[in-house]
């Protein structure tokens, strides 16, 4: 699913990847872990080309990333950020079936898959209230769904539980595993927390100081 070879990224003088080689199977789950600063959000923003200027190769479905348009990328990555990004103004169901429409979906396609995730993922019920009135943990839920909404085969999560309490940010992963099985999707999860990787064990990449290593359970 994802194949990265001899990745370099830098930005001036300063190196923030380093020759990284990363290989993620079809249908894997995978976390990614390292302390702040350490390149974890620069490769997911190569991923999904919110960045772009690097050395190497990224494939994506056996397919370098360049060579995508990226309307097609991102149909293909559905991506989880920690601090949500939902529009204030708009209500949790339009906040999900905007991910459709900006890809061109007709609204009797996504509309019913809107409210099978949102059913899925508790929120049943809470499709026309607003962001502001939802707990840190509904609004990320409230996420999840919009980054599934178009059926991606790759789910990137940026510290999805990094503005969460811990009992929260349990159940969050909880349902990102629920998901992963249910959905078939590849999932690349960032966190920083020991813990959680713990609580649901599943292959570990460490980065740290711009280059990714397998990590090594004692």
């Amino acid at each position: 699913m994802i194949r990265i070879d001899n990745l370099t990224k830098q930005y001036g003088n300063r190196t923030i990847l380093d020759d990284v080689n990363l290989h993620i199977r079809e249908g894997e789950f995978v976390f990614l872990q390292g302390r702040s600063g350490s390149g974890k959000s620069t490769l997911l923003k190569l991923l999904y080309r919110d960045i772009g200027d690097y050395s190497g190769q990224i494939l994506v479905g056996g397919t370098p990333i360049e060579q995508m348009p990226k309307y097609v990328l991102r149909r293909k990555i559905g991506v989880i950020f920690q601090s949500f990004e939902l529009l204030e103004r708009k209500t949790v169901f339009e906040n999900v079936v905007l991910a459709g429409e900006v890809q061109g979906k007709a609204s009797k396609l996504i509309e019913p898959e809107a409210m099978r995730l949102l059913e899925r993922v508790g929120l049943k019920g809470m499709e026309q209230l607003f962001p502001e009135q939802l707990s840190g943990g509904e609004q990320q839920r409230v996420a999840i769904v919009r980054a599934l909404l178009n059926r991606p085969s790759l789910l990137l999560a940026d510290e999805p539980t990094g503005n969460l309490d811990s009992e929260t940010a349990e159940q969050m992963l909880k349902l990102l595993k629920e998901l992963h099985e249910e959905e078939g999707i590849s999932m690349l999860v960032v966190t920083h927390s020991e813990h959680l990787i713990t609580q649901f064990p599943s292959r570990t990449l460490k980065m740290d100081n711009g280059k990714v290593r397998e990590y090594a359970r004692t």
